[in-house]
């Protein structure tokens, strides 16, 4: 809801080519405490002024000369075509309201002045044009900080994938079915796979293999979402030299809870392996 004092501190602007009608609105309102009230008698300045002040409301008279109230709110939402149009109408003619209320007008009020109806819809216009500002300032805010934690989620990425490559070898993802949806580096020959002839499936790739109780542990604990720092494993190559790699793992679950695959690095060890040796 809006305060009382939010409504009573808003700014509006009279907008009438009599000036008997002008002071008694000015009187109401200053009577009704509305501290920030303005009025002009010249319609074609009325573009201008809420450019300047931008004004919470605008009780507009409908019939005046030189320029027409529906000429003044063409001329507003000219200057604001997508903008909320803060203006209450002042009329005497039944056939404008309408008319008035097409053209962007928010609501109306009928002449000969009814005091208590025009306190009512002032106060009602106010808190809903208040209202709006309110959602208007949010979904702002709103805006910012999704950008902002946007650019950080970015920066955030940038970073993880130049620490993964300054600290790895290879990265991969997979899904829950054990396909790889993202992998830098070579993983699937570290990994002793290669695609099919259909371009999808993983088949194992000839030549010497992985020491097999190392791997049936590395895969154990994979079927089992576990994740793994630093798991060792090795093979021997065709001239009897080991080679050795290093990996790392963990699950990957969504906000539910579900798991949806797994992602890891991998480091070839075999020449610190052998310094150690």
């Amino acid at each position: 809801m809006i305060a009382v004092s939010d409504m009573l501190n808003a700014h509006l602007l009279i907008v009438d080519d009599q000036e008997a009608n002008v002071l008694l609105l000015r009187e109401l309102l200053r009577h009704a405490g509305y501290q920030h009230v303005s009025s002009t008698m010249d319609p074609t300045a009325v573009a201008e002024l809420h450019a300047q002040h931008r004004y919470d409301l605008i009780l507009l008279d409908l019939q005046m000369p030189a320029m027409d109230g529906f000429a003044v709110m063409a001329q507003l939402l000219a200057a604001e075509p997508s903008a909320y149009l803060p203006v209450l109408v002042l009329t005497a003619q039944p056939s404008h309201k309408l008319r008035a209320l097409q053209a962007g007008a928010r609501d109306f009020i009928s002449k000969p002045f009814d005091l208590v109806e025009v306190k009512a819809r002032i106060r009602n216009m106010l808190e809903i044009r208040l209202l709006y500002q309110r959602l208007e300032r949010h979904n702002l805010l709103l805006e910012q900080t999704v950008a902002q934690r946007t650019a950080e989620l970015r920066e955030s990425e940038a970073r993880f994938k130049s620490f993964t490559a300054l600290s790895s070898d290879w990265y991969w993802e997979q899904d829950a079915n054990g396909r790889f949806t993202n992998m830098s580096g070579p993983v699937l020959e570290m990994l002793d796979l290669m695609l099919g002839e259909d371009g999808v499936t993983m088949v194992a790739k000839p030549g010497p293999s992985w020491e097999a109780e190392q791997r049936k542990e590395l895969d154990r604990l994979i079927a089992g979402r576990e994740p793994f720092i630093d798991f060792i494993y090795y093979r021997t190559q065709g001239n009897g030299e080991r080679q050795y790699l290093q990996v790392s793992g963990e699950p990957r679950f969504d906000e539910a809870g579900r798991f949806i695959g797994y992602r890891g690095i991998g480091i070839d060890i075999t020449e610190r392996h052998a310094a150690a040796q």
